[in-house]
């Protein structure tokens, strides 16, 4: 393990460890019960170092978001890449699609209860962070160029991404609560596996039969 002052002689990890600190912190504590004291302890460095790095608890925090939200759009690009690739039915690429962003979201919880409690705040940081929109927008575009929509049904590609990050989360914020009084172990490999096959397809034929029930009068999408 580095030791203090070998971080501090490596500004990009020392950063980077700082971030990490701060990310695991703010999503433990909250931002109130964070200092930037409590993350240089975290991160293994001197007190005054993330000040130094950068400046405020707030520009921290804001720096931890858009860290986040640029892991989601890396996400993003790269199913999409690969969703276009496969040259597959928009059937299989939505289940691919959707198992991923599950996957994702149980590899990153910190980033989940973020913005949770960033939620319950009012969401004011993420007003500042232009990755919020552009994450938020590029998962929208990806949506519909996989599955080969209509520009008209972009309105179904928005409900669809709303549910598929509701039905992905619920589990991560509420495994100690509502699926813990359930009898549920929410971290069981066993009950993670059945969880993500329920919300694939749930998804999936949830769209396909709307695509069916529509598909006289909108015979492009889905087939």
């Amino acid at each position: 393990m580095a030791s203090t002052a070998d971080r501090e002689r490596n500004p990009a990890r020392t950063r980077e460890a700082i971030l990490d600190a701060a990310e695991q912190l703010l999503a433990d504590r909250g931002y109130e019960q964070t200092s930037l004291n409590d993350v240089g302890r975290a991160a293994g460095v001197s007190r005054g170092t993330p000040g130094y790095f950068f400046g405020s608890k707030e520009r921290l925090y804001r720096e931890v978001l858009s860290r986040c939200l640029e892991r989601v759009r890396a996400a993003v690009r790269s199913g999409k890449e690969r969703a276009l690739a496969s040259q597959e039915a928009p059937d299989i690429v939505l289940a691919g699609a959707v198992g991923e962003y599950f996957d994702f979201i149980h590899q990153n919880p910190a980033f989940v209860r973020l913005l949770e409690r960033e939620a319950l705040s009012g969401g004011h940081q993420l007003e500042h962070i232009p990755p919020h929109l552009n994450a938020a927008q590029e998962a929208l575009g990806a949506i519909v160029s996989e599955l080969s929509l209509d520009p008209g049904d972009e309105a179904v590609a928005r409900q669809l991404l709303i549910s598929m990050i509701a039905l992905s989360w619920f589990d991560v914020v509420h495994g100690p609560t509502v699926i813990r009084g359930l009898g549920v172990d929410s971290t069981s490999p066993a009950f993670l596996e059945e969880r993500r096959q329920h919300v694939v397809n749930l998804v999936v034929q949830g769209l396909l039969g709307r695509f069916a029930a529509q598909a006289s009068d909108h015979p492009s999408g889905l087939t």
